[in-house]
């Protein structure tokens, strides 16, 4: 049984940090690309940042909205994936998903090509 578990999210000021973890199980990891999307209230779900997996590359891409302030990672011995989060901002503001794919890279950055979905991990960043 595949199971996706962020971890790490909460409540922070803008400016601030945090760090958001997902561990992975039920599926050869190495195999996967990793990302992470978010959706916030009344918005449909956003891709944030990839990282492909180690035969495709390994690349990471991220939205406009993010780069330079999220930095995505994986380790694959520990099947684990990470979005460090600096400066924060209010628009920010979602749940936070990570997700795994086998799909080509030029789909990476699209949420209908991911097959398995943790169940998300709230971040709240007041202004």
């Amino acid at each position: 049984q595949v199971q996706l578990a962020e971890s790490g999210g909460g409540v922070v000021q803008a400016g601030g940090s945090l760090r958001l973890s997902c561990t992975v199980s039920g599926l050869t990891f190495r195999d996967y690309h990793m990302g992470w999307f978010r959706q916030a209230p009344g918005n449909e779900r956003e891709f944030v940042a990839v990282a492909t997996r180690p035969g495709t590359g390994p690349y990471i891409y991220y939205s406009e909205s993010v780069k330079g302030r999220f930095t995505i990672s994986r380790d694959n011995a520990k099947k684990m994936v990470y979005l460090q989060m600096n400066n924060l901002k209010p628009e920010d503001t979602a749940i936070y998903y990570c997700a795994s794919s086998m799909v080509a890279l030029s789909g990476v950055r699209q949420s209908e090509y991911y097959r398995h979905w943790g169940q998300g991990t709230q971040v709240t960043v007041s202004s």
